[in-house]
């Protein structure tokens, strides 16, 4: 099957889009020109390009409902390249696609420091203002996202058997800190979601991280998985875990099961557990979580294990109030993305094979304008759509 090219895509909601293309039929030695578009989750054919027949009506909606099938099952990250350089005509390409972009940061969106866009496994575009591709910046709360890609590899090996264990059986010496007897159904699940229960109420999202011991120690105030509160006194109770699981520090398991297979640059790390990386390096993560946690061919996460990340835990809530899954911002159905205050992103839109990483100056200014996010839906976006639409050579 030709997977044609990607005519439309509407950022926002669940988004449809369109694919043409000459697709084979099951029976027949030609393909057949039709198009397809997505729509409410599912898919329909909205234009032949021949008169069709009953007998082709009918092979058609085979079609169909193999596309589906297909869709559903892979969910994209099957038909996704490795990451790979480009060729040549690759780039010249690219070029033409992205064209001005530089100018329009340089004039209009003075908060972006560094740019780095990924289309099927190959970065088409890199801007950096301080022109630096190797400087380590600071990616805020995309650290929670790249903490839950351990997570997973600690449940790839074996060292977590579930998400749904009480926190207080990893961590037993925790059970006398807290009297609630809610806390000893909180699950790393619920700490994932940002849904513990925990007394918060940090609607910027800048709250300072507590100890583990001090954060396990506060209040509750719902039952566990019944309400969303924005928490960064979350992640170090996970790091804690993590740390148990595996017995190995943080620094080391990053290094161990990210640095090393992803070819990334070891990350710097703030007194806080905030982790300073290369802005290709956060683009590479998002490109793992199209793959299915799968890195040149060797799988470094479980199956499935991307979806359930990516899949709402809860209707969400500040700061970003969007739907929120396991330390990922999942806008749609089709979208994803790991956020950082003030404009540090990893912008992840499965249909294209389209990841954006972005940092910004970190200021409450910048967190105001929101121009990381403006970027990557618009001009980025439509660059990526106009790259797609060029004929290979």
């Amino acid at each position: 099957m030709n997977r044609g090219h990607v005519l439309r895509a509407e950022v926002g909601q669940e988004q449809p889009f369109e694919v043409s293309g000459n697709f084979a039929l099951k029976g027949h030695s030609c393909c057949r020109p039709v198009t397809v578009r997505r729509q409410n989750g599912g898919w329909a054919v909205v234009q032949r390009r021949r008169p069709s027949t009953s007998s082709a009506r009918d092979k058609m909606r085979r079609f169909i409902v193999w596309l589906c099938a297909m869709v559903a099952s892979t969910a994209f990250a099957q038909a996704l390249p490795a990451w790979r350089t480009s060729t040549p005509e690759e780039q010249r390409l690219d070029a033409a696609a992205f064209k001005n972009l530089d100018k329009d940061i340089e004039q209009e969106l003075g908060d972006v420091q560094s740019l780095v866009v990924v289309l099927q496994g190959r970065t088409v575009y890199e801007y950096y203002r301080d022109g630096d591709p190797n400087a380590l910046r600071d990616t805020q709360s995309v650290t929670k996202s790249a903490l839950a890609l351990l997570v997973g590899t600690a449940l790839k090996r074996g060292q977590l058997s579930s998400l749904e264990l009480p926190v207080v059986e990893l961590m037993p010496e925790w059970r006398a800190l807290n009297s609630d007897p809610r806390a000893q159904s909180i699950t790393l699940r619920h700490l994932m979601a940002m849904t513990a229960g925990f007394a918060v109420d940090d609607r910027s999202g800048t709250a300072a991280p507590l100890t583990p011991t001090s954060a396990w120690a506060r209040s509750i105030q719902t039952e566990p998985g019944q309400r969303f509160a924005y928490d960064n006194s979350g992640p170090p109770m996970v790091r804690a875990v993590l740390e148990r699981v595996t017995g190995r520090p943080m620094a080391d398991l990053v290094r161990e099961q990210l640095v090393t297979p992803l070819e990334m640059r070891q990350p710097a790390y703030s007194r806080d557990g905030i982790a300073s990386m290369r802005t290709v390096d956060m683009a590479k993560l998002g490109h793992l979580m199209l793959l299915d946690g799968t890195w040149a061919g060797a799988p470094l996460l479980p199956p499935g294990f991307v979806a359930q990340m990516v899949k709402p835990q809860s209707s969400g809530g500040p700061p970003a109030h969007l739907p929120y899954g396991l330390f990922w911002w999942v806008p749609s159905g089709s979208t994803f993305f790991a956020s950082g205050y003030a404009g540090q992103l990893i912008w992840v839109h499965s249909p294209l094979g389209l990841v954006v990483a972005v940092t910004s100056t970190i200021s409450p200014d910048s967190a105001h304008r929101g121009q990381a996010l403006r970027l990557a839906r618009g001009p980025v976006f439509q660059a990526a759509q106009r790259r797609l639409a060029l004929p290979p050579k």
